[in-house]
């Protein structure tokens, strides 16, 4: 008597694949294997797997691969997506078929070593952990299942590595900002003195579309609302600009229909470039980066008694407050403070860097 054929498995390619419904819940998934054998094993599994879901309220193992391929799905507006789905890939040969309530340090541990063995940062690795912490976070908190559970009764807590050897911000003193930004290209000097002039970062910057500008009317300035979609909190922000980051701006327009920063016709992907790093070399400012500019920016409101407050919606960070909606009175309190770091009479108190001294 031959063997009755299992009904729900189809043949895709040289991959058994699930596709059945069982009372009003379709099950769709590939079972990941060529054996037809091994493939109804499978079936059987995941449906006593949904039984005991909808009869006991147990909720269905779910493996990091699923729950990554969620995260991708779901995650499609996320700026750094590119870089969480790189991390993701060096992951799941290490943790793919680890079911989610069985991840934890421990299970992370041998890929924790090997990334050290490459030679891989701290910080490095730490992203990768951050990522793997989201998504067990999503899987507890707002992934629910077909029975209305999440995906996860409790996300496990995953501690990052210590990182001691974190670089410190270095806020640019005037002089280090005149001598790297006279180093610079054009192009580069003029997107440089746009960002420590407003705290914008690197991708805000190479962005900037001519269409996020707002005129001002009675204030004889513009602002740039940028959407939440090209800025790293995911908020949309108002980009207020002082005396100096005005001048950049006119020095500029009319150059291209769409963006505000180009080079030689173009939008750029970057500011740190081949060039920048060249003039940071030159001027013996190698630990300079981009984002640099931002601090500088932050550090020089402070030093000038900008509040807190105010420091928060220049800088663009996020806040309990509504900080896209200024009224006359607001945006001319910004612009007053943002212009009070544009004076270079060096009448302003200096920025004094404190270093600890290494031992000898």
């Amino acid at each position: 008597m031959g063997h009755k054929r299992t009904s729900g498995l189809i043949k895709r390619g040289k991959t058994w694949h699930i596709d059945k419904t069982v009372k009003g819940q379709r099950i769709c998934e590939s079972t990941g294997t060529t054996s037809f054998s091994e493939a109804e094993r499978f079936l059987a599994l995941r449906l006593e797997q949904n039984r005991q879901a909808q009869i006991y309220g147990v909720r269905r193992p779910r493996t990091f691969d699923e729950a990554s391929a969620k995260f991708v799905q779901t995650n499609q507006h996320k700026q750094s997506l590119d870089s969480d789905i790189v991390r993701i890939k060096g992951l799941m040969p290490w943790i793919g078929d680890v079911t989610l309530e069985r991840l934890n340090i421990g299970t992370l541990q041998p890929w924790i070593e090997s990334r050290q063995k490459l030679g891989n940062s701290v910080g490095t690795i730490n992203h990768g952990l951050k990522v793997v912490r989201r998504i067990l976070n999503l899987a507890a908190t707002e992934w629910f299942d077909e029975y209305g559970q999440t995906w996860l009764q409790t996300a496990v807590k995953i501690r990052l590595l210590p990182d001691n050897n974190k670089r410190q911000p270095y806020p640019l003193n005037w002089d280090e900002q005149t001598k790297l930004f006279k180093a610079l290209p054009e192009h580069l000097a003029r997107m440089a003195l746009f960002a420590v002039n407003t705290g914008c970062r690197d991708q805000e910057i190479c962005r900037l579309r001519w269409e996020w500008e707002i005129f001002i009317e009675g204030l004889d300035t513009s602002v740039f609302s940028i959407p939440g979609e090209h800025v790293k909190n995911g908020d949309d922000r108002i980009v207020v600009l002082n005396k100096t980051a005005k001048s950049v701006i006119e020095s500029v327009r009319g150059e291209h229909s769409d963006y505000v920063f180009t080079y030689k016709g173009n939008p750029r992907n970057k500011m740190l470039t081949t060039a920048w790093k060249r003039a940071r070399t030159k001027c013996n400012l190698e630990q300079v980066r981009v984002h640099d500019l931002k601090h500088t920016f932050g550090r020089r409101l402070r030093s000038v008694g900008v509040s807190f407050e105010d420091r928060q919606d220049l800088l663009g960070h996020r806040s309990g407050r509504i900080t896209t909606h200024y009224s006359a009175a607001e945006l001319t309190n910004l612009i007053e403070a943002a212009n009070k770091v544009c004076d270079m009479n060096r009448r302003q108190p200096e920025l004094v860097m404190l270093r600890r001294k290494t031992a000898a």
